[in-house]
């Protein structure tokens, strides 16, 4: 993959990368530094891709990693207060957006990927490094548990 070619689908990933970036981290900042982080290591390393047509879920796996660093570093601090869950339509319900938040992050990023990202199971085990049956039955957990914490919302 050449430089032009690597720019040019890394910024077509750009909105993506930063909803799932702001989904595990919730900070602007610390977003934007996982992103960075992501797309300067898959350019130095983009020679590795074998296959050009994974390349988003690829550069998505180096993002999470990247997110989950940046969470090892806040040992001891307090998780940061710029909370936001943005959708590909725009902010969800806020009892909804609330539910999510709550939700665990094992439960909480395949949920992200699959239903406000489009990811299919294939994709999302690859990119969480997850056998794809564990994926199918974590996005069960967490619809299940997004039901739950629903229900007295909707009124059952």
């Amino acid at each position: 993959m050449d430089d032009i070619q690597y720019t040019e689908r890394a910024l077509g990933c750009e909105r993506r990368l930063y909803r799932v970036a702001i989904a595990l981290l919730r900070s602007d900042a610390d977003a934007a530094d996982a992103i960075q982080e992501a797309v300067f290591k898959g350019w130095m390393h983009r020679e590795a891709l074998r296959d050009g047509e994974r390349f988003e879920a690829w550069l998505m796996r180096i993002l999470v990693n990247e997110c989950r660093n940046i969470q090892r570093k806040w040992k001891g601090r307090p998780e940061p207060l710029n909370e936001q869950i943005v959708s590909a339509q725009g902010a969800p319900d806020p009892a909804l957006q609330d539910a999510i938040r709550r939700l665990p992050e094992r439960l909480r990023l395949p949920l992200l990927l699959h239903h406000l990202e489009g990811y299919s199971l294939r994709e999302i085990s690859s990119i969480l490094k997850i056998p794809e049956t564990t994926a199918k039955s974590t996005l069960y957990q967490a619809r299940s548990a997004l039901r739950q914490a629903l229900s007295p919302e909707v009124g059952r």
